[in-house]
């Protein structure tokens, strides 16, 4: 299993503090059931707790996931910043979650190399 996230959200994970460890294990709660909320066309709402802190005062990230293959974070915000995302979001991010599950590895690997997609690691 890979998770990637965008541009976009590498710098707001980045200024939100929030660190590659607390993603990680967002996908793993999210493939056991728990924290997340499934938007359709494979897209999720995540939460994400804050370092130091609980998920009740976290973030909500959009991730587009495909089990046992990938799950990229496209999008997150503070949980006091704003309750949700809108409608007209949501068709946003399922028409670019669908657009990036169909990129093969080659596609994937030259997103990585171009720096329009990060690969988020487990820190050892």
């Amino acid at each position: 299993m890979s998770v990637f996230c965008t541009k976009w959200f590498k710098k707001w994970s980045k200024k939100s503090n929030l660190k590659d460890q607390d993603l990680i294990e967002a996908v793993a709660n999210m493939e056991a059931g728990l924290s997340s909320s499934d938007l359709g066309n494979h897209l999720f709402k995540i939460r994400v707790k804050k370092s130091h802190s609980g998920k009740s005062s976290g973030f909500r990230t959009i991730v587009v996931y495909r089990e046992n293959d990938r799950a990229i974070f496209l999008y997150g915000f503070a949980k006091n910043e704003r309750e949700n995302i809108s409608a007209s979001e949501l068709q946003h991010f399922k028409k670019l979650g669908n657009d990036l599950l169909a990129l093969n590895k080659d596609k994937l690997t030259h997103f990585v190399d171009e720096k329009i997609l990060f690969d988020i690691e487990v820190s050892k």
